[in-house]
């Protein structure tokens, strides 16, 4: 194991005898295997052990073991107590989430800490923790990324035992009579890693006794595939994905050009906080109407004409808004919209806070935003059209007015210089039959 060891970490590159070397050890079987290693095979390291205090005087008593095991190898020792169930609660997430999350920033402040001249990070695990998580993340449905498992180096991360399985660790542990701390929560089924580990593994391995040999054999493969499958990957989607300031943009007819869609559009889709399951649904807005969208947790996806458009949600309510026909009101930070479809009346008003158009030229969803250079109207009154910028100029606004000046657009015509003017092509006339009428008042 030990010379198994040394070869692995010289065949994927991990680090050099010179380097420094910070240890996260729990206590654990694997931690303390990890520790022996590296002293036998002479790199100079440190230990860092977290204490989460979810376990009561055992937390305690872990947090004791490992003091005396970096003063048994006369090594550096860092510790670390966090009020773990306190993060979770107020940061809404999950006691293991909340460990991670804890322990992976506090060895970030570690390593770049001029003070302890650290170079790498290294964790204990080995094969069959990456067995667990390329299964946890195939029914997660996480596509070729998850498949790869846990990859040996990440950043300044080094797993140096993703080489040898749990079996082989203990036999080491014994055969050199290691000492170790045992965590009685890895024996209960409240976690989704220990059922895969006690019940779903065991179960397989009746049917498939490689199945560790085999997966772990195969995350090496889909370490290299997934270099090959990104590459292609990235070739098709430079064919289809523009940047328009935060927002990106789809033209729906090259996307159906495209093969292997459903995959490609999950590999775009991911980026956004989209889930492989919605994956379906934002395809079948491919063949809707413009104003049809689909969200996820952070942004939006919508048809608007030949185009697919993703955009920040907080855009959605801060900086760029959609407007349906069902919408009576839009809320701005500095001012109000609200909207109603009238009968014509005879009388147009003319308060530059109000926008009077004719409902039959407005195509769905209009769209609210700031104005941007290139923009362009035909003001009402005039029959040629005229640069924003220049209309703007001519209205004498200072720098601030101008950046706060909005427009409202309809299939990508400008309708309405909010709080300015409407556009001529727009406007009310006698042939009017039905009038939607805007008002604008300043937030409260």
């Amino acid at each position: 194991l030990e010379q198994r060891f040394k070869d692995y970490i010289l065949a994927e590159n991990l680090f050099r005898q010179s380097d420094r070397l910070l240890i996260a050890v729990s206590g654990g079987i694997d931690s303390v295997v990890l520790c022996h290693l590296c002293h036998v095979s002479g790199y100079n390291f440190q230990i860092a052990h977290c204490n989460f205090k979810l376990r009561g005087v055992e937390s305690d008593e872990d947090a004791v073991f490992v003091k005396e095991l970096a003063a048994r190898y006369d090594v550096s020792y860092h510790e670390k107590d966090f009020d773990t169930t306190t993060y979770a609660e107020e940061n809404k997430t999950s006691i293991q989430v909340a460990a991670r999350e804890l322990r992976y920033g506090w060895f970030t402040q570690l390593l770049e800490t001029d003070l302890h001249h650290l170079n790498f990070l290294l964790t204990a695990h080995h094969a069959d923790d990456n067995v667990e998580t390329i299964l946890m993340n195939f029914f997660k449905g996480t596509g070729i990324n998850g498949l790869k498992g846990i990859v040996p180096r990440f950043g300044r991360i080094m797993r140096p035992l993703l080489f040898a399985k749990k079996g082989e660790l203990v036999q080491y542990a014994s055969d050199n009579k290691l000492t170790y701390r045992e965590d009685a929560s890895n024996a209960s089924d409240k976690y989704a890693r220990n059922f895969f580990r006690n019940n779903l593994i065991p179960s397989i391995e009746k049917v498939f006794p490689a199945v560790t040999d085999n997966l772990a054999a195969n995350a090496e493969r889909f370490r290299d595939i997934k270099l090959l499958y990104q590459e292609a990957v990235q070739g098709h989607l430079k064919k289809v994905v523009f940047k328009n300031g935060e927002d990106v943009q789809l033209p729906v007819l090259k996307l159906k050009q495209l093969p292997a869609l459903s995959t490609l559009m999950f590999e775009i889709l991911k980026e956004y906080g989209f889930t492989a399951q919605q994956t379906k649904d934002v395809l079948s807005l491919l063949d809707s109407e413009t104003g049809k969208f689909v969200n996820s947790w952070s942004h939006r996806i919508f048809r608007y004409n030949k185009w697919l458009i993703i955009s920040k949600l907080e855009n959605q309510t801060s900086t760029s808004f959609l407007i349906s026909e069902n919408d009576g009101e839009v809320i701005t930070k500095t001012f109000v919209l609200r909207l109603e479809f009238q009968s014509p009346s005879g009388k147009v008003e003319t308060s530059k806070n109000i926008a009077m158009l004719d409902r039959k030229h407005l195509t769905y969803p209009l769209i609210l935003r700031k104005w941007k250079q290139g923009d362009y109207f035909y003001p009402l009154g005039m029959r040629k059209k005229k640069k924003l910028g220049r209309f703007l100029s001519d209205e004498k606004l200072t720098l601030t007015e101008k950046e706060n000046t909005w427009v409202m657009e309809s299939d990508k015509k400008i309708i309405w210089v909010v709080g300015r003017r409407i556009d001529e092509r727009f406007k009310v006339t006698g042939q009017t039959k039905e009038l939607l009428k805007i008002n604008r008042f300043p937030s409260e």
